[in-house]
């Protein structure tokens, strides 16, 4: 629960509060004093009788009534401040700096809970231990510098690590963003970054509150509950920008089924941000510079004009724009020579439009003026730096208007951060938000053209959910019985292969003339059954079945022989896997070998949309095949979308599938047959 105590208290105390501005208790009652907060402020120091021009009291026993504690102490004192401080005078908010909790052993664990307990048995909301502060437009609690200029439309940051707070400041700072608020959670002992997002989702008005949320994020403790304001926010009309570390493994995951091996905490974090709509990074300065583009409107397109007095940056940009898909239209006809007339001498129109480094202000003008009325373009980059010969001013203030008045988009790329330090300064201040680099900037416009909006969820196909719970509740952890495996495939409406199983000559003889030439072989058993010869294709006759039977069986871990007949198709997989907290990840790409080979495999959680499953195919680098390219058959994309989501439906039906292999399905213009399908239970 967050108290408007702790977003706009109306008095402070800093417990610990010091006169040294090189401790964390100095310096937020120097930043508090700056920023000219307009509450009452408190101090609590026994050692001195005033502080900073502020009178302290000597214990927090002396205080009156107040609404705000921003705690500075040993941790071995701070439940026992708490405790006075929620019960006797009245404190519904508690920001706690202190570190020496349960990141130091199971005694400081032991403080931690304690102090929570206090702070939710008072109703107050509990910031830390262990982080750097709250900064809101009512007051500066951070004990750090810089302090960024408050802006109630300018963007939030909500971070699990202090110390990367304030470098994310400091690289937002540098482009010109605005900041509305800042929440370091430390510890997240009672509020985490997903509370304090449930907080701005609650409280969000379209027009009034800050459109860009940026997260820094080391640890997901509630899944759910960030999808969901996630994407309430995002269907409100906010933009999120979320950056979260740890998402490399040391070493490899021991897994049983290609599901297993490539399924992982990090690729559920992905397919999360995709629900949800959240644009994801992984890096500070690639975080700032997309919510910088994100502070633009958004364009109506992906048609870009690049306007430049530099060729070389507007060369490398094209090439990132270009390579990820967004469009550099030729610009040329009638309007564009009669905007090369009023350009130098060698100036060019064709999109890069580069007016030389010798171009002024008023053609700069010309050019965005014509991109704006006369040309098909849905935004536009300025890219403009100076040598150092001379002062830049006209230019920069040109583009603070028309940044204003242009109904398309501008984003001006200004490189010179020396050369033009004063007048990108006077642009800043003007409200003029900056990119110094234009690759990154081209990367980070990418990010947000190609961001797909929300994909809602809509009804999953019907299951026999009575049929998929006899099954499942009746089984042992580990992997089904092929005759299970089947039912559950039926029972979802997975279309399959018919097949049978034998483990004797004469069953095998007999299956194989009910099911009929050709045939293919596979062993149970085994996991990977073609790495020890397990599976044999296009069995014609009685005699070659008899062969491979007697040979297969004697492989080890071999229980039976399951006979399927000879279809024919492009191989694909379907996959799933349940993560912990997360819930399944539903998992396609193409199947048989490739599964290892190239492994390329596209993610999303379930539930999963029709939407979402069509994207899952279409993001495929294998998607040409899928399509049918060179007079090679495609695949029925309905059915293979249908299988992905019917897939998700059994998955909901029944929660303790661990994880589940189809691969291969066969797929072609007619059908798509599973024929193969292993599922894992962990109850």
């Amino acid at each position: 629960m967050i108290t408007k105590e702790l977003i706009s208290p109306k008095s402070i105390v800093i417990v610990g509060g010091s006169q040294d501005t090189h401790k964390p208790g100095g310096n937020v009652l120097k930043n508090l004093i700056d920023s000219n907060y307009k509450g009452k402020i408190y101090v609590v120091n026994p050692k001195a009788d005033q502080v900073q021009g502020i009178k302290c009291f000597k214990s927090v026993a002396e205080l009156p009534a107040v609404d705000l504690a921003i705690i500075s102490i040993p941790a071995a004192m701070c439940p026992s401040t708490a405790e006075v401080l929620c019960n006797q005078k009245e404190c519904k908010a508690l920001i706690v700096f202190s570190a020496g909790f349960h990141e130091d052993g199971p005694e400081g664990a032991i403080l931690e809970r304690e102090l929570v307990e206090i702070a939710n048995k008072a109703g107050a909301s509990l910031i830390g231990p262990n982080c750097i502060g709250v900064l809101t437009p009512s007051h500066s609690g951070l004990f750090t510098t810089p302090i960024p200029k408050i802006d109630p439309m300018g963007m939030d940051i909500i971070s699990g690590s202090g110390a990367t707070v304030v470098f994310i400041l400091e690289a937002a700072m540098q482009l010109g963003l605005k900041l509305s608020s800042v929440f370091s959670v430390g510890n997240s002992a009672q509020l985490g970054v997903e509370d304090i997002l449930e907080y701005m989702d609650n409280t969000y008005v379209n027009g009034k509150s800050s459109k860009v949320k940026m997260l820094y994020i080391e640890s997901i403790s509630n899944p759910e509950k960030l999808l969901k304001h996630a994407s309430s926010l995002i269907s409100k009309g906010a933009n999120i920008v979320a950056l979260k570390s740890g998402y490399s493994e040391a070493g490899s995951r021991a897994a049983s089924s290609h599901t297993g091996a490539m399924a992982s905490p990090d690729k559920a974090v992905d397919a999360l941000f995709n629900k949800a709509g959240i644009i994801r990074c992984y890096s500070r300065t690639e975080m700032v510079n997309i919510a910088a583009v994100l502070s633009y409107p958004k364009p109506k397109g992906d048609k870009v004009a690049i306007i430049t007095h530099a060729g070389g940056p507007a060369v490398m940009l094209t090439d990132v724009l270009s390579a990820n898909g967004i469009k550099i239209p030729e610009i040329k006809g009638p309007k564009a020579q009669e905007l090369l007339k009023k350009l130098f001498p060698g100036s060019s129109v064709s999109n890069p439009l580069d007016f030389l480094a010798t171009g002024t202000a008023e053609q700069l003008g010309e050019i965005i003026d014509a991109c704006e009325n006369d040309f098909d373009v849905d935004s536009m980059v300025v890219i403009f730096g100076s040598p150092g010969l001379t002062n830049v001013h006209d230019v920069y203030e040109l583009l603070s208007e028309k940044i204003r008045t242009c109904k398309k988009p501008i984003y001006p790329v200004l490189p010179s951060i020396e050369n033009a330090g004063a007048e990108i300064k006077e642009f800043q201040q003007r409200g003029g938000i900056s990119f110094s680099d234009e690759s990154l900037f081209g990367t980070s416009l990418v990010k947000v053209l190609k961001n797909n909006t929300q994909v809602q969820d809509d009804d999953l196909p019907p299951v026999d959910h009575k049929l998929i719970r006899s099954i499942i509740d009746k089984s042992q952890n580990g992997y089904l019985a092929p005759e299970d495996v089947q039912k559950l495939l039926d029972a979802a409406g997975v279309n399959r292969a018919k097949e049978a199983v034998a483990s004797t000559i004469s069953q095998v003889s007999k299956m194989a003339k009910d099911i009929g030439y050709p045939l293919v072989m596979k062993v149970v058993g085994p996991i990977h059954k073609s790495d020890v010869g397990g599976v044999v294709l296009n069995v014609t006759d009685e005699e070659t079945l008899s062969q491979e039977f007697k040979r297969m069986i004697k492989i080890p871990g071999t229980t039976s022989i399951l006979l399927q007949p000879m279809l024919s198709g492009t191989q694909l997989f379907i996959g799933a896997k349940r993560e912990e907290g997360f819930g399944h990840l539903i998992m396609c790409g193409l199947g048989g070998i490739f599964v290892e080979a190239i492994q390329d495999i596209t993610t999303a959680l379930s539930p999963v949309s029709k939407k979402e499953s069509e994207i899952m195919i279409k993001s495929l680098r294998g998607y040409k095949l899928i399509e049918g390219t060179r007079g090679q058959e495609g695949v029925n994309q309905f059915f293979f979308s249908e299988s992905i989501r019917r897939i998700s439906a059994l998955c909901k039906a029944a929660p303790e599938i661990f994880e589940m292999d189809l691969n291969p399905l066969l797929g072609n213009e007619r059908q798509v047959v599973a024929v193969d399908a292993r599922i894992r239970i962990e109850k």
